[in-house]
């Protein structure tokens, strides 16, 4: 068995990663998880949070907004619906993302209004973003639906 997986970020606008890693850590939507050589094959969709690949005695961070990981005897995939390096994650960057999450919101509860599935998903993306812009240190502004 390696000690290694072949890992892959591709989100919709460019790849942003293809390396061997040691371990890729992946918020899940049902829970975080840690991926590593010899992982059982899974596939799991991806809540909003900081994705952690570690390689070479590094670790890189992406931050991810959805998406879907499948992680399989060769390696882990990932399909993420928007993603950027943590580094290029700025305040205007991320205001724009939360801007286009409250209009997604809005038009939610426009379009869906006696179905609150929808609405509540929308809502659960800006509470999940707003807390990884609290945990990397961005300011969410206004966290409220309103």
């Amino acid at each position: 068995m390696a000690d290694t997986l072949q890992f892959d970020l591709v989100a919709p606008e460019r790849r942003l990663a293809s390396y061997a890693a040691t371990e890729v850590q992946i918020p899940g939507a049902g829970g975080d998880m840690t991926a590593m050589a010899g992982h059982a094959p899974t596939i799991t969709t991806l809540r909003p949070g900081i994705l952690r690949v570690v390689h070479n005695g590094e670790t890189d961070e992406y931050v991810v907004s959805g998406g879907f990981a499948e992680i399989t005897d060769d390696g882990v995939t990932v399909l993420a619906e928007q993603s950027l390096p943590r580094a290029e994650m700025t305040q205007d960057v991320y205001d724009d993302m939360m801007v286009e999450f409250r209009q997604q919101y809005e038009k939610a509860k426009s379009n869906f209004e006696n179905e609150p599935g929808p609405v509540d998903d929308a809502a659960k993306l800006i509470a999940d973003m707003v807390a990884v812009g609290t945990h990397i240190g961005l300011d969410p502004k206004q966290s409220n639906f309103g």
